[in-house]
């Protein structure tokens, strides 16, 4: 693949013995690896692409944008336009394009990891996301000198309701059921489900954490966890959750807080295979379609709908930025018997002369 240091010149070290691509993440040598096959030899394309992947700050980001940005190049290849040179028609063009693409889905009965595009087309939201991850690329190129500007910048997103989540939530009873058929299955699925729910994690932050991660703080014991975007926090374990980790690790002190046999951390395909079968194994309506995030959503949902609930706590609980993200969990919004109105109603009315006078 396209070497990103430049050749040896006149008064430089002629030989030298590291590559720019020797300090990337494997998701980007990969990446830059499989484009780079498809391009000329010399094309400095998949190593700026390599790069892009490298900057990225968690494994999760990377691997997303893998995904995403692969959509995008082949279909410039297959219209025969290198995507440096791509304008903003052909990204226009490729917007439409998602709105009616299937997506892959894993074959039945092939073999391991082999997929068809056999799936539904994208909801707006992965549009979205895909749209701005390959914004996201060409920014970095227009930085590096190496395109003249972003194809994507005008295109427009798709429009997103902020105030819904399309994710199918369950009560309290549910998530109960399913985490009584977590202790069932074994210590390691009970503390890692008990964890997501009652710490509120991001599938990649309960993963990406270790043992080493544990701690206490102020008589708090507490989980300091890797959020989105890379950055750290401190999360309360509650003492139901700390005991279930404790019987799981059984005295281990280091390594992956959720782990293989051998000592890997666990892959997300077997998590959300893992819930899905806990969750059939349950009776929960919508197993079919249950992920590890529902865990997390019920969670906020679940605090929300307590009666002493307070925003900004189960805000900071769920580790989002905005209020309103925070918002889009709460049931209760749009009750009627929750208007204001009939508060300030009842509080004039005394203040108005009776209608009896």
């Amino acid at each position: 693949m396209t070497e990103l240091v430049p050749a040896a010149r006149l008064g430089q070290l002629a030989a030298r013995t590291r590559s720019a691509a020797d300090d990337w993440p494997p998701e980007a040598l990969d990446f830059a690896t499989e484009l780079a096959e498809h391009y000329p030899a010399g094309d400095p394309y998949p190593g700026l692409i390599g790069a892009w992947i490298a900057r990225q700050k968690t494994k999760n980001t990377r691997t997303t944008y893998v995904r995403q940005y692969r959509v995008w190049d082949a279909y410039a290849r297959d219209t025969g336009t290198h995507p440096l040179q791509a304008r903003f028609p052909l990204a226009e063009a490729f917007s439409r394009y998602l709105e009616t693409a299937p997506t892959l889905r894993p074959v039945k009965g092939g073999h391991r990891g082999e997929k068809a595009p056999t799936g539904p087309p994208r909801s707006d939201a992965a549009r979205a996301n895909l749209l701005s991850a390959c914004s996201s690329f060409y920014t970095y190129a227009v930085r590096a000198r190496a395109a003249e500007f972003d194809p994507f910048d005008l295109v427009a997103r798709p429009e997103l309701d902020q105030d819904g989540s399309n994710t199918q939530g369950s009560t309290e009873e549910e998530s109960a059921l399913l985490l009584a058929a977590a202790y069932e299955d074994g210590p390691r699925s009970y503390a890692l489900l008990l964890s997501i729910y009652s710490i509120a994690l991001r599938l990649d932050s309960a993963l990406g954490a270790r043992v080493e991660d544990l701690g206490y703080d102020k008589g708090h014991r507490i989980l300091n966890v890797r959020l989105k975007g890379g950055r750290r926090k401190p999360k309360v374990v509650p003492p139901a959750t700390g005991h279930a980790i404790d019987i799981y690790l059984n005295g281990r002190s280091a390594g992956p807080l959720f782990q293989t046999r051998n000592g890997n951390p666990l892959d997300p395909t077997y998590v959300w295979r893992l819930v899905r079968r806990l969750a059939a194994r349950a009776g929960i309506a919508n197993a079919a379609t249950f992920h590890p995030h529902v865990l997390k959503h019920d969670a906020v949902t679940h605090a929300l709908d307590a009666p002493d609930a307070k925003l900004h706590h189960v805000q900071d609980f769920a580790d989002h930025k905005d209020p309103r993200t925070t918002r889009r969990y709460d049931r209760r919004r749009g009750r009627l018997d929750n208007s204001p109105g009939y508060r300030i109603a009842a509080r004039i009315a005394e203040r108005l002369p009776s209608g009896d006078d």
